[in-house]
């Protein structure tokens, strides 16, 4: 039950991007924390809602007061992002649509629903929506998983993700390094934070909104 509760509570302090509570509880096992949000949000379907775009954000400001180291920072979400996305993918082609069976507390673990959006992402974009789902969340967790239900090409689906996971990792951490020494920023992280999420949605707001009126005209 200790464990339990210990785990809940870095659960809560990871939603809300509490790095200061990190580093105070954690000190340098803070890189290894990083990573496995990472690496769990692209990893595994049943948590797409781990914060993965205002992490980044959030880590690379923290990189810019120097108290994470940048280079190894990169180095090491990138990795945590591409082997979360190849974990994902191996799940889709191994296990499949099964993985909607499991349940917990009788409620499935997966949304189906997210799935559905992730294929109407890729009908639309085709092979490039490895690379751009990454900066949409939810898409980005299922993204994977949904190439590998349609048995993608491994070699293809592992050369566009390797980019996109460089991609997503580098231009997030660097926006929040070179952003990290403005004053206003810094002082706001959570106004930061929240606004990077309402951006990283708004392209599914948009295509739900367009959808919704095709349907209504449709009617």
């Amino acid at each position: 039950m200790g464990f339990f509760n210990e785990l809940l509570e870095v659960f809560q302090h990871i939603i809300k991007l509490d790095f200061k509570w990190f580093f105070e509880n954690y000190s340098s096992a803070i890189y290894i924390i990083l990573f496995l949000v990472i690496f769990i949000e692209t990893g595994l379907v049943a948590m797409p809602f781990l914060p993965g775009d205002s992490l980044l954000f959030t880590a690379g400001i923290f990189a810019a007061s120097g108290e994470l180291d940048l280079a190894y920072l990169l180095f090491l979400l990138i990795i945590a992002a591409v082997l979360g996305d190849n974990c994902n993918y191996w799940i889709g082609r191994k296990i499949g649509l099964k993985v909607f069976q499991l349940k917990f507390r009788d409620k499935p673990i997966v949304n189906k629903k997210h799935l559905e959006q992730t294929e109407l992402f890729f009908a639309k974009n085709g092979i490039k929506a490895i690379i751009m789902a990454r900066f949409v969340p939810f898409v980005r967790t299922f993204a994977p998983f949904a190439a590998g239900i349609g048995k993608m090409n491994y070699n293809r689906f592992f050369i566009y993700d390797l980019f996109g996971g460089f991609l997503w990792v580098f231009s997030l951490t660097i926006a929040g390094y070179l952003l990290g020494e403005v004053e206003w920023i810094r002082k706001h992280i959570d106004l930061v934070c929240l606004g990077i999420i309402f951006l990283s949605v708004l392209p599914m707001l948009i295509e739900f909104i367009k959808a919704k009126k095709n349907k209504n005209k449709a009617v």
